[in-house]
C-alpha cells in the first residue's frame, strides 16, 4: 500500500511539473509568475541540499521558516526558489525573472527540480 501510494505521489509531481512545460517563446511566459510552484513530500532541508548538490553558483539563506536559493552568477541571478515548509513536506515555488539568464538552460533546472522534488 505504501509503495502504491509513493508511486502515485510521484506520478503526481512528475505530471505537475510537465504541466509546467516551456512556453513556445520568452515573452509567452508573465515573469511575474511562477516558472513552477509544486508541493514535494520531501523536507526542504533534503530539497535545498540536493538542488545545492546538483546545480553550480547556488547560494542558500533563510528568511524566518523559508529556505531561499538563488542559481546564477553573484551579480545576475538566473532562478530564485523557495521552500516553504508544509505538513507533508515543503511547497517549491521558482522564479525567473525578466531578462534573466538561462543558466543553467530552463529544461535542466526543472529537470533538477523534479529530481530533487522526488
Amino acid at each position: 500500500m505504501k509503495r502504491i501510494f509513493l508511486l502515485a505521489s510521484t506520478t503526481a509531481v512528475i505530471t505537475t511539473l510537465a504541466a509546467c512545460g516551456s512556453s513556445s517563446g520568452p515573452s509567452a511566459r508573465d515573469p511575474s509568475q511562477p516558472m513552477i510552484y509544486v508541493s514535494s513530500q520531501r523536507a526542504p532541508a533534503y530539497v535545498a541540499s540536493c538542488l545545492e548538490s546538483r546545480l553550480s553558483r547556488v547560494r542558500l539563506s533563510r528568511v524566518g521558516t523559508a529556505t531561499e536559493i538563488a542559481v546564477g552568477s553573484d551579480s545576475n541571478n538566473s532562478y530564485f526558489v523557495t521552500l516553504t515548509p508544509s505538513n507533508a513536506g515543503s511547497v517549491i515555488k521558482v522564479m525567473h525573472p525578466a531578462n534573466a539568464p538561462d543558466d543553467p538552460p530552463e529544461p535542466e533546472m526543472r529537470f533538477n527540480i523534479a529530481r530533487c522534488a522526488t
